[in-house]
């Protein structure tokens, strides 16, 4: 299936694809710890596979930009390794990315992000970069919208980095990135503030990822395969692509 991505095109090409691209996909991810079993550029790898998946979906309509590959992580910094921006950082470089973009014609935007600990900023950035651009921004978690196949295939009460849907995901997308020797089931703290402060609760509010995992996963990736992997992803790609065609208001069945 083809796609346009801007890392593999020439001026020239990207001149011809303008003739009907409506919208730029820009992958958003991080680099952080991902326990003992997946590397630290997982979220960025993801959100790129991710990306050029839906750009395939959406071609000719779609271009998807080069991956922002580090991200809002403050809450995994006492692991090795871990790279984290600032929120205005992150906000700064999608305001340069879409305003070069605009000058090339492109007017909508769609923020593909695969780390939870971007989603406020992305928020935030939605809202600013559209008034202040003149442009339509959206944002959108890469996997989320997959709520039929996550609830018929994940078992844990507390998942969502480094467990059982993140590995299978990237047992589908992209498994070079999975330690398949090294799978740990996380290593959850029974007590502490972590509980106080998850979303959902009463009060919210930030606590350092060691407090909740001392092996920096939750969930038990020891039960992530391949298959699962696949009803994930591509129940997100039809949610996903049919709700972009919509805005986008060009009608097409995304599962003919």
């Amino acid at each position: 299936m083809e796609g346009y991505d801007l890392t593999r095109m020439t001026w020239k090409e990207v001149e011809g694809a303008l003739k009907s691209v409506q919208v730029a996909i820009i992958p958003v991810g991080a680099h952080e710890q991902h326990g003992p079993h997946m590397v630290e550029s997982c979220d960025a790898v993801l959100a790129e596979r991710m990306a050029k998946r839906l750009g395939e979906r959406m071609f000719p309509y779609a271009v998807v930009t080069p991956t922002v590959n580090m991200g809002v992580s403050e809450h995994h910094m006492n692991f090795p390794g871990t790279i984290s921006l600032n929120p205005s950082t992150l906000i700064a470089i999608l305001h340069d990315m879409i305003s070069s973009l605009k000058h090339h014609g492109i007017k909508k935007f769609l923020l593909l992000n695969s780390h939870g600990g971007n989603q406020s900023t992305l928020n935030v950035a939605s809202l600013t970069l559209t008034k202040e651009l003149d442009v339509e921004v959206y944002y959108a978690k890469t996997t989320a919208s997959a709520k039929k196949s996550i609830q018929n295939y994940i078992g844990s009460s507390l998942f969502g980095h480094s467990c059982e849907r993140e590995v299978s995901e990237a047992l589908y997308l992209a498994p070079e990135i999975v330690r398949m020797d090294q799978l740990e089931k996380g290593d959850i703290q029974e007590e502490g503030r972590w509980k106080q402060l998850r979303p959902g609760k009463a009060i919210q509010g930030f606590y350092r990822y060691e407090e909740m995992t001392q092996n920096g996963c939750i969930g038990d990736a020891t039960k992530a395969s391949f298959a699962i992997g696949r009803e994930i992803v591509e129940e997100s790609l039809d949610n996903l692509s049919a709700e972009l065609f919509k805005l986008l208001n060009i009608h097409v069945d995304v599962h003919s």
